[in-house]
């Protein structure tokens, strides 16, 4: 599996994150056809920031609706890790409830990607995937 991604988008995910930390940052992944054309920079609304996020649902409502009405489709979401790896934590894991989706974690040792499965190897949810820019 692969997760592509036009550059650009990577380099405004990479802006957003480094613009929030120590906070986490996180947002939304569009596109079509396993490819995020962009990103959608979302508040994070978890009660502690520095260590968890939530994406606003205002934002991923409004990015539902959008699709909905021929909009780019959600593919996924990203998030950071300012202090720790690009790897899930199990409470990530917990949150994972949209299957195929993709998950871009950005960290201390760059971005990694994973796809949100049934019984993944990582923590029951998660399974690696290559990343391509384009």
């Amino acid at each position: 599996m692969m997760l592509r991604i036009a550059r650009q988008t990577l380099a405004e995910i990479r802006a957003d994150c480094a613009a929030r930390a120590p906070e986490e940052a996180c947002g939304l992944l569009l596109g079509r056809d396993g490819c995020v054309e962009s990103s959608l920079a979302a508040p994070n609304v978890a009660d502690e920031r520095l260590r968890h996020f939530e994406i606003d649902p205002a934002v991923l409502f409004t990015a539902h609706r959008g699709a909905r009405s021929g909009g780019l489709p959600l593919l996924g979401c990203y998030h950071s890790h300012p202090d720790a790896p690009a790897f899930p934590s199990r409470l990530d894991a917990k949150r994972a409830h949209d299957m195929g989706w993709a998950w871009l974690i950005l960290g201390q040792d760059g971005e990694k990607a994973y796809r949100v499965v049934a019984n993944g190897p990582i923590h029951g949810r998660f399974e690696a995937v290559d990343i391509k820019e384009i």
